[in-house]
């Protein structure tokens, strides 16, 4: 059974910095595609960052380009978002999701999925 585990989010001052980690545990396809979403209240889900075939290429929602970064370590089966420069408006619940398909990254139908880590970011 495939399982996400999510952490490290918290309550920071804008322009602080955040680390969130996703442990991966039990994803046995020979690809895997991650990426990491988030939710805001009353707003839709929306993709932050992507990363495909063994990190070689990934992608950034133009809202957190140069400051967001993506990141694995397959060795710790995990994925992180390191996010610099905060902002109110990054406020959200944050979910990451893995899938063998880069298009259900894409299109945020992967079919599994975190719990979510929740960042708040004040004024």
């Amino acid at each position: 059974q495939v399982q996400l585990v999510e952490s490290g989010g918290g309550s920071v001052q804008a322009g602080g910095s955040l680390r969130l980690s996703c442990v991966i545990s039990g994803y046995t396809y020979n690809r895997r595609c991650m990426g990491w979403f988030r939710q805001a209240p009353g707003k839709e889900r929306e993709g932050v960052a992507g990363i495909y075939t063994g990190g070689r290429w990934s992608y950034y929602a133009d809202s957190v380009k140069g400051r967001f970064t993506i990141s694995q370590d397959n060795a710790k089966n995990t994925l992180y978002l390191q996010m610099s420069s905060l902002k109110p408006e990054d406020t959200a619940m944050y979910y990451c999701a893995t899938d063998p398909s880069s298009d259900a990254i894409w299109r945020m139908t992967s079919r599994y999925w975190g719990q979510g880590t929740q960042v708040t970011v004040s004024a």
